[in-house]
């Protein structure tokens, strides 16, 4: 069975989020071992800069590479990143595990983002949407794609 990584920053605080994730975790059973690594983020001070900015990164990125799973493939989510359809994204899932890994880790950064080195040292980027959303809910967003694409692999009709 695919391990399914899902290495976030910062933790749910609202019930409706935390509901939506035990739900799809649930569904996905069935397709896969899915495992969360949730990381503390780091505070952001009521002044900020550049200098602050990289610095709260650059300490949110040391704890995100050490949560990497060793031959695992990893996508991270970041506006740059490559913009599938489910269908494709279904595809994308496939095509990873049909190269052989058995693990697949997905990264969520915090507030402000991730690092150069998180990005450089990913498989591939993704993009949900360019639209900016508060990374808690991009975690049900995942999900429900995820969901999605196994559901596809099989033939199954959630996506009809």
């Amino acid at each position: 069975m695919l391990n399914v990584n899902i290495i976030c920053v910062g933790k749910l605080k609202e019930q409706y989020l935390k509901d939506a994730v035990s739900e799809y975790s649930k569904r996905l059973s069935k397709y896969c071992k899915l495992n969360f690594i949730e990381l503390g983020d780091e505070k952001l001070p009521d002044k900020i800069n550049h200098s602050i900015i990289q610095d709260i990164k650059n300490r949110e990125a040391i704890k995100i590479l050490n949560a990497i799973k060793k031959d695992s493939f990893v996508l991270s989510l970041d506006l740059k990143g490559k913009e599938y359809s489910s269908e494709n994204f279904s595809r994308k899932i496939e095509d990873i595990t049909v190269k052989g890994f058995s693990s697949i880790t997905f990264i969520i950064g915090g507030t402000l983002g991730l690092t150069d080195e998180i990005l450089q040292k990913s498989n591939e980027l993704i993009c949900f949407s360019k639209m900016t959303f508060p990374h808690q809910l991009i975690r049900v967003f995942l999900l429900e794609q995820l969901f999605r694409a196994f559901k596809i692999q099989n033939n199954e009709t959630y996506h009809w």
